[in-house]
């Protein structure tokens, strides 16, 4: 009887022995899974996931995410050369618009010199309007297919900057069109410099988009705070927008019903420009007041 029982334990200490070696086994085919499955999604690499282990059920699971790996790669191909066409469409397409808005510009110059009826003239003054609006429309798109084309652009030619300082150059600038809208901006900027290294050019322009989108939705105010911490905040009240909307602003070609004479990119823009250079930016709604938050984070 004793003989039995040995013979039982051992045989149960060999069955344990081996569901441990081969819980071991599929333990690092797991880790090599997950090791290789993280290193396929952030590299462009054709390669798939092998595993060292035999157990044909950890082959399997590694073969059905390769599979899905594959679709994933092919989506993602789908996915950049989609956007590399676009890229290139709206640059031709602000391109080519540039030469006939030019040629209508010219014969509308030429017409001008001529004798008109009052009719003529007020006709000729809608027109020259309407064209002065697309060809801001234009330049708009047209500078955002540059950004586009040019990625990390705003990374170079970066120098130690004061927001502070170049933030009241941006206010200063739109010192007409805030007075014809009848709003005088409630500014906050410490004495204390705030510095960090920035791109000028690129940093003028997020902060010229900011001021003209809150220019384009105020009911007829505008606070502008910048904190020690780098974060520039511009709010206003906005009660012809919903939540939903905010939350699409920083979508290119959106527009909200408000907004005229917008190609919908100002706000895009800036959000490229922020994230060329490390920088983040977001917006939300309460209480009716729209508030977009731009930060610079020390390095």
């Amino acid at each position: 009887m004793e003989i039995w029982l040995w013979v039982s334990v051992c045989i149960m200490a060999v069955i344990i022995i081996i569901l441990l070696v081969k819980i071991h086994i599929m333990h690092i085919s797991c880790k090599e899974i997950c090791i290789a499955f993280a290193d396929r999604l952030t590299t462009d690499t054709d390669t798939l996931i092998d595993i060292s282990g035999r157990d044909k059920y950890m082959r399997k699971l590694a073969s059905s995410i390769n599979l899905e790996l594959r679709k994933l790669r092919t989506l993602r191909n789908h996915y950049v050369n989609g956007n590399n066409e676009l890229k290139n469409a709206v640059t031709n397409i602000s391109h080519d618009l540039r030469t006939p808005l030019t040629a209508i510009c010219g014969y509308l110059d030429l017409l001008e010199l001529e004798d008109k009826s009052e009719n003529a003239k007020r006709y000729l003054m809608i027109i020259r309007n309407r064209a002065n609006i697309l060809i801001e429309l234009t330049e708009e798109l047209f500078r955002y297919s540059v950004i586009l084309t040019s990625e990390n652009e705003a990374a170079k030619d970066r120098e130690d900057l004061s927001i502070g300082d170049i933030l009241e150059e941006s206010i200063a600038a739109f010192y007409t069109s805030l007075s014809e809208k009848g709003i005088v901006p409630d500014i906050d900027i410490p004495e204390q410099k705030v510095v960090r290294n920035l791109n000028r050019s690129a940093l003028t322009r997020i902060f010229s988009n900011l001021i003209n989108n809150a220019i384009k939705y105020s009911d007829g105010d505008l606070e502008i705070r910048l904190t020690e911490a780098g974060e520039v905040i511009f709010t206003n009240t906005a009660a012809n927008i919903s939540e939903v909307q905010v939350g699409r602003l920083f979508d290119r070609f959106y527009t909200v019903e408000a907004a005229r004479n917008s190609t919908g990119l100002g706000l895009s823009i800036a959000r490229a420009l922020v994230g060329q250079m490390g920088g983040t930016i977001s917006a939300d709604y309460q209480n009716g007041k729209l508030s977009i938050h731009v930060i610079f984070p020390m390095p």
